[in-house]
């Protein structure tokens, strides 16, 4: 985890180093949020709308941090702690991917919000996909529900799927990108839905069988 927690930080610094650059050349009310049409429809103060996602970056990286140490089963995160380091590093560079592109539209910046978390959203379900064909039983990360917490064979066939399905639905979902606007993001993130709910509906049958 040493060199994942390294990028974090840097990712975290460089995240401050550039809303304290910007501080005094940018507008005293910020837009801070999209509808699914890409039109501005929340709004942040300067130094919320600069300094909010560093804040939950350094959270998540406390949390993740936190996680591996207490889960009774912490010796079955260690298997796939690799993984699941590059996944805290990927979901950290996706936030500071919405960080910038937040500030470039408060700037000026004719971005279309929807189109461009598109991409994103894709590669970081991608991996989830590939992490997740690799996790082992743990209270958690990955599908935990009743029953799969119950059996490490339900648990590995669950996680087959579920990763299969994940990456799928990462890059089946770039078709949104060649749809109209409100559409596309629509589509991006109802594949997505439905790569999780498949295996939440297979852990049950599994373990009725």
């Amino acid at each position: 985890m040493k060199h994942s927690t390294l990028a974090i930080v840097l990712i975290i610094v460089l995240s401050i180093v550039i809303g304290i650059t910007l501080y005094p050349i940018m507008p005293e009310v910020m837009a801070s949020h999209w509808n699914t049409s890409g039109e501005v429809n929340g709004h942040l103060s300067k130094f919320w709308g600069l300094f909010l996602m560093p804040i939950i970056s350094i959270v998540l990286l406390l949390l993740f941090l936190f996680i591996p140490k207490i889960d009774p089963l912490k010796e079955n995160i260690a298997k796939f702690r690799s993984s699941f380091d590059r996944f805290v590093v990927l979901i950290e560079l996706f936030f500071f991917y919405v960080y910038i592109l937040t500030i470039l539209s408060n700037l000026g910046g004719k971005i279309n919000i929807s189109y461009a978390i598109i991409p994103a959203l894709s590669i970081l379900f991608y991996y989830v996909g590939v992490m997740m064909g690799q996790t082992k039983r743990n209270y958690f990360i990955g599908i935990r529900t009743p029953w799969t917490l119950a059996n490490d064979e339900i648990w590995d066939k669950t996680h087959q799927l579920g990763g299969k399905l994940f990456k799928v639905a990462g890059i089946v979902s770039l078709i949104g990108l060649i749809l109209p606007n409100k559409i596309g993001l629509f589509i991006a993130i109802g594949f997505i839905i439905v790569a999780a709910i498949i295996p939440v509906v297979y852990s049950y049958i599994i373990w009725r069988k």
